[in-house]
């Protein structure tokens, strides 16, 4: 399985920013994690494509939204207001198996995508 994620740049804060994830082959889910310089890899959401469920990390609730199309086997990660703090790293994975947190249960990951915010 191959993962390519796109959509990155530098935004500014209050901005909008939308990150697609597109995977090579049918998965079960895609899970979306960011790292920042220094700080530990941080799971975000995921989506599973065989019921298109959808799961967020309790601190990015709300300003992070998650999307899926199976036909195409994408998932897009939106973030509103953005925030200097989310400047970042942003991965996504996929795997086999159900939606998870731990990014070390994840069997395939994308190059990531680096979101930068900032006036």
């Amino acid at each position: 399985v191959q993962l390519q994620a796109s959509g990155g740049g530098l935004v500014r804060p209050g901005g909008s920013l939308k990150l697609s994830c597109a995977a090579s082959t049918r998965i079960y889910t895609i899970g979306w994690f960011r790292e920042a310089p220094g700080q530990d890899r941080e799971w975000l959401s995921c989506f599973k494509f065989r019921d298109n469920s959808t799961y967020y990390n309790d601190d990015f609730k709300g300003r992070f939204s998650v999307s899926g199309d199976r036909a195409r086997i994408t998932v897009d990660l939106r973030i509103h207001t953005l925030k200097p703090e989310d400047t970042a790293k942003y991965y996504c994975a996929a795997d086999s198996g159900g939606c998870a947190s731990d990014w070390r249960i994840y069997q395939y990951w994308g190059q990531g995508a680096q979101v930068t915010v900032s006036s």
